[in-house]
């Protein structure tokens, strides 16, 4: 069994299920990042390719750099079944990109990744290590305390698991502005290269709300975690009626399941 936290949490489930209904954004989101075409792209924290693919359709020669096997092997599969031959993905830890060479990347895209990986600093170091002069970065992060969806699962997850260990950095520390120029600053970034929006991502889901939740329940480790914590308390009925009521208000369809959810993007020129 891996001694890394990180990556047992998303090696557990089958996070798969849960980018299946992430796709339209992710496709929008790598159109949005501008021209593609023959540009070097890392991909951190790629999932099995929700935005990596994209960007290889559009033209990119993308890495696609993740630290769950399980998932490194789904974003290989996929993008062998679409003949894409200029994206490949490959075991890796974020917060030391040991085998990326320095300036070896026109774009880093991590969007929902990096920000789940430790050692914060080291991730932003890693990050502008490994971007050419001249390049960006684009982050996305969920945002503490926002009401929309994701950041509210995160929040009612953790108020049923134990406390994290001492040292833990909470991943929604990089949805705050001065953390994220605090990181970057140390690796080298002046603050006026740090741009900020707030974005939307929506989730699609062909079921009802709380059908959407037992895919988090059954497939998304941080909502696994919770639920087996919940299990030991006699509260799994519980936890399950907060993120059916969640879902419920946060859905905009009638006839399926569509929840925005609202997240900070960060864009950094590499000088």
């Amino acid at each position: 069994m891996s001694t890394n936290p990180n990556k047992a949490l998303w090696e557990k489930g089958d996070f798969t299920r849960l980018a299946s209904t992430m796709r339209e954004s992710g496709d929008a989101l790598a159109r949005s990042l501008g021209p593609a075409s023959g540009i070097k792209v890392l991909d951190l924290g790629c999932g099995d390719g929700t935005t990596a693919i994209p960007q290889a359709q559009l033209g990119a020669d993308v890495t696609g750099v993740d630290i769950a096997s399980n998932l490194v092997q789904a974003g290989n599969k996929r993008a062998q079944e679409m003949g894409l031959s200029n994206c490949r993905f490959q075991e890796g830890d974020a917060s030391h990109l040991d085998d990326l060479a320095n300036q070896s990347f026109d774009r880093v895209v991590s969007i929902f990744g990096a920000m789940f990986a430790p050692r914060p600093f080291d991730v932003a170091k890693e990050m502008v290590r490994v971007t050419r002069p001249g390049g960006q970065i684009i982050m996305g992060n969920w945002i503490p305390g926002d009401p929309t969806l994701v950041a509210q699962i995160l929040k009612i997850a953790a108020s049923y698991t134990p406390p994290p260990p001492e040292g833990f950095v909470s991943p929604m520390t990089w949805g705050v502005e001065s953390n994220v120029i605090e990181r970057f600053g140390a690796a080298g970034i002046q603050k006026e290269n740090i741009s900020f929006v707030r974005d939307t991502y929506t989730f699609n889901f062909p079921g009802t709300p709380a059908q959407f939740v037992n895919v988090f329940r059954d497939y998304y480790g941080p909502t696994m975690n919770a639920f087996e914590a919940a299990d030991k308390n006699g509260r799994r009925a519980d936890l399950q009626k907060e993120m059916e009521t969640l879902f419920t208000a946060q859905n905009r369809s009638k006839e399926a399941t569509s929840i925005p959810a609202t997240f900070l993007r960060v864009g950094v020129r590499v000088a």
